[in-house]
């Protein structure tokens, strides 16, 4: 560490200069990461929050939620089969929402599950689900932005219901738009009886609902990341940030393993006569590894708090999430892709032959 810590002194602004590449370079994979974790969660938090091992759909759904339609009769056996406390059916519908006395419409989807039900959303501010009335609703804490306010009076322009606003919930939306939790017997009364629940919500282990989808005619069990990857445009939005995210840890490998081999070269001189006097080749290598190290978490620090800034800085209305567990992730990812790329560097060193090279530089 002594020797790498001198040549680094000796020569800051090379190395100044790759230190600023990769804080650029890893600024760009944290901030791209937490633009694809705020989009996922913008997307699809509503599926994401929900405490349950699978999501009971009609089997010509094509596995779409707000395709899928379940009957009575499969309700009553999906009972049957499993316990009351794990299962919770629910009800998904697109919709716009409309303040009453405004003219402004807010594209919204609309949730009907049980009150009671271990998918009901805890109420963030105002009254939750489970003490709400007939024809109440609770909304995504993202309309607070938009002007709702606890008691504004709405109207559901699909069915023509006013509902009325009595809380807020928090990461509730699904397809980029907040959602809006109703009542079963809302819901009922909304369409008169005649709409049906789209899904049934379930905890059980993976045998358990290998049994229920054999039994219950006409339903397909998917778990709760197939439900995810169900919501149109969820897995495309985030296979394309993901490739972005899997490109930038490439270059970064590449311009860290480049730079570190001209350097590694322009030594070779310096390596051969160091170990003529008896430094082993371990040695070396450890001094540039430490270098590679150094650079790669001084850069990893200050991007991560340049990203944690530039969050702060950002509108409320752009979903971005960036958390300790992504962070964490990201940041091994990065000290791996630095050491893969410096082992090209590493095998220079071994391989330098101190009489070749100290002959090549008399």
């Amino acid at each position: 560490m002594f020797l790498a810590l001198r040549e680094m002194k000796h020569a800051k602004m090379r190395y100044v200069l790759i230190g600023l590449i990769m804080v650029l370079i890893s600024f760009l994979v944290l901030f791209v990461s937490g633009l694809a974790k705020g989009l996922a969660s913008d997307n699809a938090s509503s599926i994401q929050t929900m405490t349950a091992d699978y999501v009971v759909l009609d089997k010509q759904s094509d596995q779409r939620l707000n395709r899928s339609e379940l009957t009575n009769e499969q309700l009553k056996e999906l009972l049957r089969l499993t316990h009351k406390k794990q299962m919770t059916e629910f009800g998904l519908q697109m919709t716009t929402i409309q303040k009453n006395g405004a003219s402004k419409k807010t594209d919204s989807t609309l949730f009907a599950v049980d009150p009671k039900g271990f998918i009901a959303p805890p109420a963030a501010e105002g009254q939750s689900l489970k003490g709400a009335d007939k024809n109440e609703t609770v909304g995504d804490l993202s309309l607070k932005e938009e002007g709702f306010v606890i008691g504004d009076r709405l109207k559901e322009e699909t069915t023509g219901t006013v509902l009325k606003l009595v809380g807020f919930t928090k990461n509730q939306s699904f397809s980029h738009s907040p959602v809006f939790h109703v009542s079963l017997k809302t819901w009922e009364a909304m369409h008169d009886g005649k709409q049906s629940v789209n899904a049934v919500a379930l905890k059980a282990d993976s045998e358990k609902a290998k049994q229920i989808e054999k039994q219950v005619s006409g339903v397909e069990m998917i778990s709760k990341n197939d439900a995810l990857k169900s919501i149109p445009g969820f897995k495309e939005e985030q296979g394309s940030l993901l490739m972005m995210i899997a490109f930038l840890f490439v270059i970064a490998a590449f311009v860290l393993s480049v730079f570190f081999y001209v350097i590694t070269l322009q030594k070779v001189n310096q390596f051969g006569v160091l170990k003529a006097i008896g430094a082993q080749s371990g040695y070396l290598s450890r001094t540039v590894l430490y270098q590679v190290l150094f650079l790669t978490i001084v850069s990893l620090v200050v991007s991560i708090l340049l990203t944690f800034t530039v969050s702060q800085l950002l509108p409320a209305s752009m979903p971005f999430l960036l958390n300790v567990p992504l962070v964490a992730g990201c940041s091994v990812l990065f000290l791996t892709v630095s050491v893969i790329g410096s082992l090209i560097s590493l095998y220079q060193v071994i391989k330098i032959d101190a009489i070749e090279a100290i002959g090549r530089a008399s």
